[in-house]
């Protein structure tokens, strides 16, 4: 089993700034990447951000130029996200997949709410 936390969502200003953050641990052998997806009400979940264990990276079209992923070791990842926008509110979850089962581990989401 993978267990995922993510931490740091909270209420922030239109234009303010966060940074979550996403740790994976236990059989944390064989992770390919790590991403950032997000999910509002009655919406599918979306994929904000990923980034691979080589260290590419992928954006949604509406985040580009505002946030950035990272990644400090194997297993843990960041979310810097600036410019916040209020249709940026939704929970935000982290993701780890590996190439082994189980191929895809969630963690338990994290609020983030802009106000306008």
């Amino acid at each position: 089993q993978v267990q995922v936390v993510e931490s740091g969502g909270g209420l922030v200003q239109a234009g303010g700034s966060l940074r979550l953050s996403c740790a994976a641990s236990g059989n944390i052998f064989g992770i390919s990447a790590m991403g950032w997806y997000r999910q509002t009400p009655g919406n599918q979940r979306e994929l904000v951000a990923i980034i691979t264990t080589e260290g590419s990276t992928r954006y949604a079209d509406s985040v580009k130029g505002r946030f950035a992923i990272s990644r400090n070791s194997a297993n843990t990842v960041f979310l810097q996200m600036s410019s916040l926008k209020p249709e940026d509110t939704a929970v935000y979850y982290c993701n780890v997949a590996r190439a082994v089962y189980p191929y895809n581990s969630w963690g338990q989401g994290t609020q983030v709410t802009v106000s306008s």
